[in-house]
């Protein structure tokens, strides 16, 4: 990643920050984008410990506005310097803030306490405790979701932040009163004043690694770049901790070899991985398996996450909870009374035969992970894949040749054509219409649009009875979820 003096407007990065209080000193924090997901968990989790929180957006939108609402947590619409006169104890600012945010800019200019989103959980949430950190291009929410759901389910209240929303209890976040902090360890970068990966913040006592394969190229000049991201993350964990290592990802087996802690492998197919499964029996219902530790089969487990890859997250999972003394019969009961997270093959609703189902993948490789659980938790039906290419990096041409294979178990596709923007060039730019063109090639027919609106006549003419329309977003699709549902149930 880039140093902060190789910016043209370095003098506005790097600037020397007051030292920050000890928690109990600071009374009010004011988070600057705070409708974010992870800003608003961070809210949330700053809510609960006793801290009078507020913050402010571009603009308000559901459902984490709601959420924020609930809590009581002060909202102002629009950005402005004004919003930070009251002078707060500790600002947050958010990643997507430039130099020049209005706000940003306040908070530098007026001296202000002010950390970014990871250094403020590191801060105050984290701090001396165990920190429990899943890293990895794919499967980290769902690997930390399950890991804080088997330490809450066993009795130990672990403090936790997720970057999705568990539908167990509708949370995302907890303070936690127990020695262990679970927090999902994103490779993304940290604040405008610090391009360092927010993951490098978190401390690991024991960190799991499920996967690195080259994303954000709008951040990463190239895979050596972001493969060097993950080897410091690795050496973040000290000699004493632990690290799990997916062997199945050749990228991450390669850390083994670049760390100073113990590590601990998992995977699926060779005898020699620390913790693997054996006799998989697949369904509707999901998966069953025997897990081996070490060579040796402690039982069988139950796991409602259908997806080879729900279950190489599941064994992370199950290496990490064995090693911090969470029994095997803790592990079963866990892993069974599990319900997943939202947006992550979540059934929005059935209408006139048709599945509506829900999933936030947008990097290639989850996109073909994505569509094949889909094919193998309905066998029978046909599965109508839709997909906005939202992000900075799934709008590259770098992942197109990705996306022209991602697709080949599905039986049509549609695509919206991702909108060009200011920080895209029309040479890394995907052009849509060659993707339709390969994937139609492929003997798999496929269609693209200009966003939701136009996109849903298409798969109207299209969709019928016993179908699955999987739709797959990092964002919210223009509520295409929602109008497909109820254009299925007037035809």
């Amino acid at each position: 990643m880039r140093s902060l003096s190789e910016f043209p407007d370095a003098h506005l990065r790097i600037f020397e920050r007051p030292e920050v209080p000890e928690a109990d000193a600071i009374q009010t924090v004011f988070l600057v984008g705070i409708c974010g997901t992870g800003m608003g968990s961070l809210a949330g989790l700053f809510h609960q410990a006793g801290y009078s929180v507020s913050g402010s957006d571009a603009a308000t939108w559901p459902p984490m506005s709601e959420r924020l609402a609930e809590m009581n947590i002060p909202v102002r619409e629009g950005f402005n310097a004004a919003n930070l006169a009251f002078g707060p104890d500790l600002t947050v600012i958010g990643n997507a803030c430039t130099p020049t945010h209005v706000e940003a800019a306040a908070a530098r200019d007026g001296g202000m306490v002010q950390l970014s989103f990871p250094e403020a959980v590191a801060h105050f949430f984290i701090r001396d405790r165990r920190s429990l950190v899943v890293a990895g291009t794919h499967g980290k929410t769902t690997t930390t979701s399950l890991l804080a759901h088997v330490f809450k389910t066993s009795g130990r209240d672990p403090g936790f932040l997720v970057g999705g929303v568990m539908n167990n209890d509708n949370v995302s976040y907890a303070v936690g009163s127990g020695p262990h902090f679970i927090i999902e360890g994103d490779e993304y970068d940290t604040a405008y004043f610090d391009k360092r990966p927010k993951f490098m913040h978190y401390r690991p006592t024991t960190a799991i690694v499920t996967s690195i394969e080259f994303d954000h190229a709008d951040i990463y000049t190239s895979m050596d770049d972001y493969r060097a991201a993950f080897g410091a993350f690795g050496r973040s964990v000290p000699e004493d901790g632990l690290i799990v290592l997916c062997a199945e990802d050749p990228e991450v087996r390669r850390l083994a070899a670049a760390v100073h802690c113990r590590t601990l492998m998992y995977g699926m197919g060779s005898q020699d991985l620390d913790v693997t499964a054996v006799n998989l029996k697949t369904g509707s219902d999901g998966q069953r398996f025997d897990l081996v530790v070490k060579g040796v089969i402690v039982g069988r487990i139950w796991l409602p996450l259908s997806g080879r890859h729900n279950l190489l997250n599941a064994l992370a999972v199950a290496t990490v909870a064995l090693e911090e003394g969470i029994t095997f019969e803790e592990l079963v009961a866990a892993f069974g009374s599990f319900k997943g997270i939202q947006r992550r093959q979540q059934i929005r609703g059935e209408e006139g035969g048709v599945i509506v189902l829900d999933d936030f993948a947008h990097h290639p490789t989850a996109v073909k992970a994505t569509v094949q659980s889909a094919c193998e938790r309905w066998p029978d039906r046909r599965i109508v894949a839709i997909f906005e290419p939202r992000s900075n990096s799934s709008r590259r041409k770098i992942f197109e040749e990705g996306y022209a294979a991602a697709f080949d178990e599905a039986k049509l596709v549609f695509l919206s054509k991702p909108p060009f923007r200011h920080n895209d060039s029309k040479e890394d730019f995907m052009d849509i219409d060659s993707l339709i063109e390969r994937i139609s090639n492929g003997g798999i027919p496929a269609k693209a649009a200009e966003g939701a609106e136009n996109l849903l006549p298409l798969i109207l003419e299209t969709v019928r009875p016993g179908d699955v329309a999987l739709i797959m977003s990092n964002g919210g699709f223009g509520g295409i979820h929602n109008s497909l549902l109820e254009a299925l149930k007037n035809r």
